[in-house]
């Protein structure tokens, strides 16, 4: 099992440092540490048990260490950064974990722009010696590049000449997209092997900044110290004591939630459950609770819960998304969350939300939301039904049953503070330039909505009667074990992202797309293809048609 839990003090990969407003992250790859047997993690190249332990770092940066307002991303290693994605590890990886493993560390790259974005966390890479490929993809989702000038540090992205595969973790998007690097300038940069060094790399704008190596640690110690100027020097951060779960055959359990795990039709049940006993009554209320103050709690067991799915039960392809509790609580809390936005507490704890709700709706699983009477589908908790490909809400009660019929509440949740990766919300991209439908929506924020309303609004997608509920939905789960999981992924992913292109868009969509194609060609994969031959010496024997 692949457990995406860890703590600093368990890293084999990383080192993190923090001394006021600086942290430093230095990479010092084990090379017996690898997830599986069979490859040696040489020269700072990574695995995904690598990137678990760098997502959990900028976690912790952000809710631990409030204080730091600059990351230093060094390498322990003399003369390497970071060699990349760990060849022999991708060359023995089926394709399922080929994608999950970048998947994954495109997410993280995400989360460190996030950071430096939204959380004033900026990340400085410091490269002395050669950042290749998915080394040089990391420093590219930092802010800032230095690069030793000394005539044989260099950045690369050798995918393509050495691998038959693609800088999949946005090598590709971000050098056009995030850096501005000429269309041809980049063109030549992704074909040459040994990369680009010194003045070349400074002028092309794949770098920022030379730096003779005797005045190296000099400088990014300057240059770190100028991105954290204003830091706020007392915020106290808080502890991200690990994740109260247990692990069954049948069932997952966290505090917030309950998956079920259904083997023979395929299908996982999420139940999210609202929260429970009194609300926060102010900001120190808040900080008190820590990780028991419920938004967060439920942020970490979710984002836990999806990635052991995606890893670890590839076959369960449909998740049923069900929640239980009081929307009057769950509409409290996200009452709190916006009056209380500025605090940074509060403010990391949306941002947290937001990026686990971007991770469904980029996990390759169909999502059907079950709206039933004892649901709580509210606000925050609405933004499931909201990402699902499709949702069914009870018209009426259930006979025999003394609870009321089944409601959606809007708040100002979904209005803004948690868009997808299109740069929208759920709702705008939904109703994509409606704007009489969402002004039509904005108007019922805080009504409890029965099933004809909601189905009117357009927030759910068929509302049966108790008579059809149970058939309709055992059908919908059946047919989606009947169609092809290859075909559903691929009409998913193009459906959930109506709307602008961004690079966050280009990434999981275009480049991911072409990924995973390249991934199961005889070219790269084959067995005269060059990702099986790298190192061998051997020439890879390529078919030359284009398609």
């Amino acid at each position: 099992m692949i457990d995406f839990a860890t703590h600093p003090d368990r890293y084999r990969h990383w080192t993190l440092r923090v001394d006021g407003p600086v942290a430093e992250l230095i990479l010092d790859v084990d090379e017996e540490g690898g997830l599986k047997p069979g490859y040696a993690l040489k020269l700072n190249s990574y695995d995904l048990g690598v990137d678990i332990e760098l997502y959990d770092a900028v976690q912790r940066l952000r809710f631990e260490h409030p204080e730091v307002g600059a990351v230093l991303v060094t390498s322990a290693m003399d003369r390497v950064f970071c060699a990349g994605a760990n060849i022999a590890m991708l060359g023995q990886s089926s394709h399922v974990e080929k994608v999950n493993f970048c998947k994954f560390t495109n997410e993280t790259r995400f989360g460190v722009e996030d950071a430096s974005e939204y959380s004033g966390q900026r990340y400085i890479s410091v490269i002395d010696g050669t950042a290749a490929g998915g080394g040089y993809e990391l420093a590219l989702a930092t802010d800032y590049i230095m690069l030793v000038d000394d005539g044989s540090s260099a950045v690369s992205l050798p995918e393509v000449p050495l691998l038959a595969v693609l800088p999949g973790t946005g090598g590709l998007t971000r050098v056009v997209d995030k850096r501005r690097v000429r269309r041809d300038r980049a063109d030549f940069f992704c074909t040459v092997t040994e990369g680009v060094r010194g003045k070349r790399a400074l002028d092309w704008k794949l770098v920022d900044e030379l730096v003779p190596r005797s005045k190296l640690r000099e400088t990014a110690t300057a240059r770190a110290q100028e991105f954290a100027a204003g830091r706020p020097a007392d915020a106290k951060g808080i502890a991200l004591e690990p994740l109260k779960r247990e692990f069954g055959e049948a069932e997952l359990r966290y505090d917030t939630l309950a998956v079920t795990l259904d083997h023979e039709n395929g299908a996982a049940e999420f139940t999210i459950r609202g929260p429970e006993g009194e609300v926060p009554v102010d900001v120190a209320a808040i900080h008190d609770a820590g990780v028991g103050f419920w938004p967060l709690a439920l942020a970490r067991d979710l984002d836990d819960a999806i990635l052991h799915l995606r890893a670890n039960e590839a076959e369960l392809g449909t998740w049923v998304l069900r929640t239980e509790g009081d929307g009057e609580t769950v509409a409290a809390y996200d009452a709190l969350l916006e009056t209380h936005a500025e605090d940074w507490l509060v403010h990391e704890i949306t941002l947290f939300l937001k990026r686990t709700f971007k991770r469904l709706d980029v996990s390759s699983r169909s999502m059907i939301a079950l709206i039933e009477p004892g649901s709580c589908f509210t606000g925050t908790l609405l933004e499931l039904a909201l990402a699902a490909d499709r949702s069914y809400m009870l018209d009426g009660a259930f006979e025999e049953s003394n609870q009321p019929p089944a409601t959606v509440r809007m708040t100002s949740m979904n209005f803004g503070p948690l868009p997808m990766g299109n740069g929208l919300t759920r709702l705008e991209t939904r109703l994509l330039d409606d704007s009489a439908a969402l002004d039509a929506l904005r108007d019922e924020i805080g009504e409890e909505l029965e099933a004809d309303q909601a189905e009117e609004l357009g927030l759910v997608t068929f509302i049966p009667d108790d008579i059809d509920w149970e058939d309709e939905v055992r059908l919908a789960v059946e047919e989606r074990r009947s169609f092809s999981p290859d075909s559903l992924t691929g009409m998913e992913a193009s459906l959930r992202f109506a709307g602008p292109e961004t690079m966050e868009t280009k990434v999981f969509g275009r480049l991911t797309a072409w990924q995973n194609w390249i991934f199961q060609r005889p070219n790269a994969v084959g067995e005269e293809g060059a990702l099986q031959l790298f190192g061998s010496g051997k020439q890879a024997a390529f078919d030359r048609k284009r398609v």
